[in-house]
């Protein structure tokens, strides 16, 4: 496993690193490598959090569990004395926010060292991290296997992925609506967990849809995963070790699997083969709600319909400041009618239930996190065509999560080394424990010690 924030956290605790060194270190690559990543740093904010965590751990105090480490914190989210501009140019003379937001308050209170805000898709409106307003935060990941092409981060939380694959973070704070958090954390190798919404508070970030929004963090493990959950919730994860033949796992065959990528493929037969191997049941079985999602929001979809609501009197202003692919799809629901969305809304929850009935005696569900590997900038950059035909495949598999109000994490298909894939792990609402326990134990399985059915 590579370091994560727990193995630095022990290595503080044992004087072998200091805060002040990895804050210095995150630093760098944020104005190196990660450069494109950030939209502001918070340098003096951050030296201070690691000096105070230094400063606290010689003296014997006790100290939070990210006491001086580096964490980034998506634009969305107001962090007190910057201004918090969503990555768009209309809020660009925002004033500086004048309190943390609540999630950003429990980084702090746990002793975070926020290193700056991330650059992201204006307004959180789309899965592939393109925001004309900005230079391009292209994935570190794939450039490692093909320097000569650029390629998407994933989004909207493009920047807090590419802040933690550099080194310019070790965990970053971002949301997730349709799946924000796990397709750029996919596509670049990452963890991404997409907790119940309700359980992270949103006070003090700008919302997209919040009937969908939801406030969790990338890192680059699950056991890290656990912590900042448990940071940003405010709760213990009460762990559930289990042996292999204890889960129920079931892959539902129903649109996740659909129009999968060769090497998507691949990676997921090859990791539900290692699972397998290990002892652990899985279950193929068809979901036949997922093919009604389409006609569930053709007349309506929260997230136009919401993100009008807020957007409105500033789109009629200053829409030649919006990027235009976020102003098209906001515009969406401006004739979005007052009927439309409480028929949805009804729909939604009758649509969960039966989800929720078909899917009762699973632990939890495999799919693949999203049906591709990265695809290069230079696809959908000029090519609006191209670019909403992207985004619809990337949303559609995460998504399903978000509408069924439940929780999901991606993890790195096996092996390390070759294009970035995301194995999602999904459950219904409040099954989070549940959840990172699972993940915790598939982790493990499929780590690069594991080579069967051609894992390594």
């Amino acid at each position: 496993m590579p370091e994560d924030l727990t193995a630095l956290r022990l290595q503080l605790h044992e004087g072998r690193r200091h805060a002040v060194e990895l804050v210095e270190s995150a630093l760098a690559a944020a104005r190196g490598p990660a450069r494109a990543a950030f939209l502001r740093l918070f340098e003096a904010q951050a030296r201070v959090a690691a000096l105070a965590a230094d400063q606290a751990r010689a003296a014997g105090a006790p100290t939070g569990p990210l006491a001086g480490l580096p964490v980034s914190i998506k634009d969305l989210f107001d962090v007190a004395g910057h201004p918090t501009t969503a990555g768009s140019r209309v809020l660009a003379d925002r004033a500086p926010a004048t309190h943390d937001a609540a999630a950003v308050a429990r980084l702090r209170r746990a002793g975070a060292a926020l290193i700056g805000h991330t650059h992201m898709t204006e307004f959180a409106y789309s899965g592939v991290g393109w925001n004309p307003h900005h230079p391009p935060a292209a994935n570190p990941a794939t450039a490692a296997l093909d320097p000569a092409t650029p390629r998407i981060p994933g989004g909207s939380s493009s920047g807090a992925a590419v802040s933690v694959a550099t080194g310019a973070a070790w965990a970053a704070l971002g949301s997730d609506t349709g799946g924000s958090i796990r397709i750029p954390a996919a596509l670049q190798g990452l963890v991404g967990f997409k907790c119940t919404a309700r359980l992270v508070p949103l006070d003090g970030c700008i919302p997209l849809s919040p009937t969908l929004d939801t406030a969790c963090a990338i890192t680059r493990s699950v056991r890290d995963a656990v912590l900042l959950h448990e940071v940003l919730a405010d709760r213990p994860v009460r762990r559930l070790p289990r042996p292999p033949g204890r889960w129920r796992l079931g892959v539902p065959r129903t649109l996740m699997l659909d129009a999968l990528e060769p090497t998507v493929a691949r990676r997921f037969e090859a990791a539900l083969c290692g699972l397998r191997a290990a002892g652990y049941p899985i279950e193929e079985f068809d979901l036949p709600e997922l093919t009604e999602l389409p006609a569930l929001q053709t007349h309506c979809n929260f997230p136009a319909a919401e993100s009008w609501a807020w957007h409105r009197t500033l789109i009629e202003a200053h829409e030649a400041r919006y990027d235009p692919r976020v102003a098209r799809r906001i515009r969406s629901g401006q004739d979005m009618q007052a009927a439309d969305y409480l028929a949805l809304q009804r729909a939604r929850a009758e649509w969960i239930e039966r989800v929720q009935a078909r899917i009762a005696g699973f632990d939890a569900l495999l799919s693949p996190t999203v049906p591709c590997v990265a695809p290069p900038i230079a696809q959908i950059a000029d090519d609006d065509a191209a670019f909403f035909r992207l985004n619809a495949l990337l949303l559609r598999n995460p998504s399903v999560v978000n509408f069924l109000d439940g929780c999901a994490l991606s993890l790195p298909c096996p092996p390390a080394g070759d294009w970035p894939v995301g194995l999602m792990l999904w459950a219904g609402a409040g099954q989070d424990d549940v959840l990172l326990s699972l993940a915790l134990a598939v982790e493990a399985t499929l780590s690069p010690a594991n080579t069967a059915c051609g894992l390594a």
